[in-house]
């Protein structure tokens, strides 16, 4: 199936806001601004992305020629103990503000990240004063009690508000998850929400379901949300009751040196791979061959692993969580498993229960990704994105 011909508009003069760019950072997120960003390009658009270098002096971004690349602020280490620093923020929010102001009238439509919030409320600042459509896409809402066990009493209020207050600015907002979209309203989100089921930029054709070598995939970055410790139990308990039972944790992060000291700890050092960040092509090979995609995150705004993995015809395995907006994407029993408690024991007999099933869940997961991957892929959000650009009138220039 090759994806579809999306609807024709006038060309809109777009500038996509958010501090990162894959793939010289990587995640979901910035897969989508990537994503999105050449194909609105591709599709006539005039579309400017605002961002933190990345890169080193010199040298030009790795995206589109027909994207024009705006840093709003200088290089800078992001996180710090596998959170984020509160610096790159504040100096990103008001090169965006900055950079608005000196462009004025240059933009029909401002489409930002809500995080890390204040280039959102700079580009709400400056919106009456500029007349562009403010769009942003809310890829997670934080609760106040997450809010304060990631920053502490004073911290998580502080950043609970800010949230609030990008939250009730006026918008056109996305979210990916029902989780969120949900969230979103009830945190008072001043008009409607819109979905966003898809962010697969992949094949679209229907993978074919051959056998699975023994070897379970995780591949995230390896933050303290993603859990890749108890992932690593998990898998111990699994390998114990199958025999040949192997396992390669792809990603970078705070938790890869405490990792890598685990696994020789256990003396799995034979059995399981913790190369680092590697190409993509390589995560690829592994996926189409692997038994499951194992995702014992807490966290997730959407979980595009779990997508990638089903073309491949894999099954994914995810932990339930009030936070976990990946088990919207997993029919338990049928393109995977949907762990109720965050615990190795139950890990490992969902790790068992996929190898047990044979070929029998790989056809089901394939099937699966047949019937879901229009709704899922890239094209169906961009028509989305789109018709909210449609009703965008360019002022006379």
């Amino acid at each position: 199936m090759c994806p579809t011909t999306l609807p024709s508009f006038a060309a809109v003069r777009i500038c996509l806001v958010y501090d990162c760019l894959f793939p010289h950072t990587v995640g979901g997120a910035e897969r989508w601004y990537r994503n999105l960003a050449e194909r609105l390009a591709e599709d006539g658009h005039e579309v400017t992305y605002l961002t933190l270098r990345q890169w080193d002096r010199g040298e030009r971004p790795d995206i589109d020629s027909r994207v024009k690349v705006v840093m709003a602020g200088p290089r800078m280490a992001l996180y710090t103990g596998g959170r984020r620093r509160i610096l790159p923020p504040l100096v990103f929010g008001l090169g965006v503000l900055a950079h608005l102001l000196r462009h004025r009238r240059r933009y029909d439509v401002v489409h930002t990240a809500s995080f890390p919030y204040f280039s959102l409320l700079a580009a709400a600042l400056v919106r009456p004063f500029c007349g562009f459509t403010l769009t942003v896409d809310w890829h997670e809402i934080w609760s106040r009690n997450y809010w304060l066990e990631y920053l502490g009493a004073i911290g998580g209020r502080i950043g609970y508000l800010v949230q609030l207050l990008c939250v009730r600015a006026p918008q056109q907002a996305f979210c990916f998850s029902r989780l969120h979209a949900s969230r979103l309203q009830g945190e008072g989100l001043r008009g409607s929400v819109t979905v966003l089921e898809g962010e697969y930029a992949g094949s679209l054709d229907v993978p074919e379901a051959a056998p699975a070598s023994p070897l379970v995939v995780f591949a995230a970055r390896m933050i303290p949300e993603k859990r890749v410790l108890l992932g690593l139990a998990g898998f111990a308990g699994a390998a114990r009751r199958v025999p040949g039972l192997r396992a390669v944790f792809f990603g970078d992060g705070p938790e890869r040196d405490v990792l890598l000291s685990e696994i020789a700890a256990q003396g799995l050092g034979d059995r399981v791979d913790a190369p680092g960040f590697v190409a993509s092509e390589r995560i690829d090979s592994a996926l189409r061959e692997a038994l499951c995609m194992l995702s014992p995150s807490m966290r997730e705004g959407y979980g595009m692993v779990v997508v990638e993995a089903c073309a491949r015809a894999t099954p994914s395995i995810v932990v339930a969580g009030e936070d976990n907006a990946a088990t919207e994407l997993v029919d338990d029993g049928v393109n995977g498993l949907v762990v109720e408690r965050d615990d190795p024991e139950a890990i490992a007999a969902a790790i068992v229960r996929v190898h047990e099933s044979g070929i029998a869940m790989r056809r089901s997961t394939a099937s699966w990704f047949a019937e879901n991957r229009t709704r899922l892929s890239l094209e169906s959000s961009l028509r989305a994105v789109l018709d909210s650009y449609g009703h965008v009138q360019r002022p006379p220039s």
